[in-house]
């Protein structure tokens, strides 16, 4: 079950997503990364293949626990390089965007020691 950066992405979507509302579907993850319904079929198809997602009977789509994890590890790592990013000086679009790059490439060794970092010297 490996997981790539467009795989990452959608997981993350759907988790942020499924903090606003209830009730997610492929049509408000499309509209939320501004991307079409087939590319959002297929990557929510491939998803649910390898148990990141289930679809109930109505097309509202819910985070396994294996895909629940995973989405909350992206974005904790979205937002402490955000975090870190604005403590530099780094605007706070351009922190998040510039996270949003990293996030998928960074090794847990290196991720790890920026979060003690950032927990050491919190402000």
């Amino acid at each position: 079950m490996a997981l790539h950066e467009s795989g990452e992405m959608y997981l993350e979507t759907i988790y942020i997503l499924t903090q606003r509302s209830d009730s997610v579907r492929s049509i408000d993850v499309g509209e939320y990364m501004g991307y079409s319904k087939p590319s959002v079929s297929r990557a929510v198809g491939l998803l649910k293949k390898d148990g990141y997602i289930v679809i109930d009977e109505k097309g509202y789509i819910n985070l396994t626990e294996t895909g629940r994890q995973k989405a909350e590890q992206i974005y904790e790592r979205h937002l402490i390089l955000t975090s870190l990013f604005q403590n530099l000086g780094v605007d706070e679009e351009t922190a998040s965007e510039d996270a949003c790059r990293i996030e998928h490439y960074l090794s847990d060794k290196t991720f790890n020691a920026i979060k003690a970092h950032m927990n050491k010297y919190k402000s």
